[in-house]
């Protein structure tokens, strides 16, 4: 098995994939809006995977957020609100708001569910900064890290209930950033006081299966690399201060922050201490460099992949989805009564 997950290119298997995945055998994939066209569709194209790797527990990725980020859209699934709104329930009713977050995450780990997908890159952990990019913004929980934390708990676990791994990120915190790492390489140069409410939520929620990490520069830490390329951030930070002891996964190695050729990048952020290596586009020539240049997964990182797939369990007594809508609605109107 290599340490990456890949992305398709389309809404089914072509041949050329076929042939390269059951060779390279990657440990999972992610999906995007190009993958996706309905709920038939998109099972036989999980189904396809899982037969092609002959694993029922096969890592299959999306970014199912809410908000402005969400690969399966309606009409054909319900809409799923930003973090934002959670946070502004927070302030009036902190139980209920951490109700509707476990509710809302229940609701989309049904839908995903559903059509095989078997992990959601959700909760953000980042706590949001006054001044900061943007990108973050209305995603995240809230500008307190005990609320993050609350809110990111609820979400993980809701979850979980439905049958879906949750993947905490932005280790170790993206909250500060002035720029979009899809665009260009942030560089936070806060004190290691002030880094310290960064990584609050993640320390709290440290045994989460699966983590993920930031392209970000902190130069407290390393002024040289970006957080998924310093060996010195995922190992005394992430490891040690934080705590965490998940499947660690890079961001997509195809995001404007990092420099360089893919292939290198995925070796990079592997050698870095990173279990797994994202690469989101599908770009065959880039997947068979990165095939070529990856090792074979550790024993170690084999090991949490095995763990994190295995940390739920689908149950079969669900509760209607709708009941989950209905009771997520219910608590966020609270806001506008």
């Amino acid at each position: 098995m290599k340490p990456v997950i890949f992305g398709l290119s389309g809404e089914t298997l072509t041949g050329d994939e076929r042939a390269f995945f059951a060779d390279a055998q990657p440990a999972g994939y992610i999906l995007f809006k190009r993958n996706i066209a309905d709920r038939a569709q998109l099972r036989a194209l999980t189904d396809d995977l899982r037969s092609l790797h002959g694993r029922d527990d096969l890592l299959i990725m999306i970014d199912q957020e809410g908000g402005r980020v969400a690969r399966m859209e309606a009409p054909v699934w319900p809409s799923f609100p930003a973090g934002a709104q959670f946070d502004r329930l927070y302030d009036l009713a902190p139980s209920s708001a951490i109700a509707a977050a476990r509710a809302n995450a229940r609701a989309i780990a049904l839908t995903l569910a559903e059509v095989g997908i078997t992990v959601d890159a959700l909760p953000l952990l980042d706590v949001r900064q006054d001044g900061a990019s943007d990108i973050m913004g209305d995603r995240t929980l809230g500008a307190d890290p005990m609320r993050v934390a609350a809110l990111g708990r609820a979400t993980l676990e809701g979850l979980a209930e439905g049958g879906v791994v949750g993947i905490v990120k932005h280790m170790p915190g993206h909250g500060r950033a002035m720029v979009d790492s899809h665009l260009a390489l942030p560089v936070v140069t806060a004190n290691l006081n002030a880094l310290e409410t960064d990584l609050a939520p993640f320390r709290t929620l440290n045994q989460a299966p699966i983590g993920m990490t930031a392209h970000v520069v902190y130069t407290e830490w390393d002024a040289q690399h970006p957080a998924s390329l310093s060996p010195t951030i995922i190992g005394e930070i992430i490891r040690q201060r934080i705590g965490f002891n998940g499947l660690l996964m890079s961001d997509d190695l195809d995001m404007k922050a990092l420099k360089g050729g893919i292939p290198e990048l995925a070796a990079g952020v592997v050698a870095a201490g990173c279990d797994l290596a994202l690469n989101c586009w599908g770009r065959m020539d880039d997947m068979v460099g990165i095939a070529h240049l990856l090792p074979e997964i550790t024993d170690k990182a084999r090991a949490r992949l095995d763990r994190a797939m295995g940390s739920v369990t689908r149950g079969t007594d669900q509760p209607p989805i709708e009941e989950l809508l209905a009771t997520r609605d219910m608590l966020l109107g609270l806001v506008a009564a």
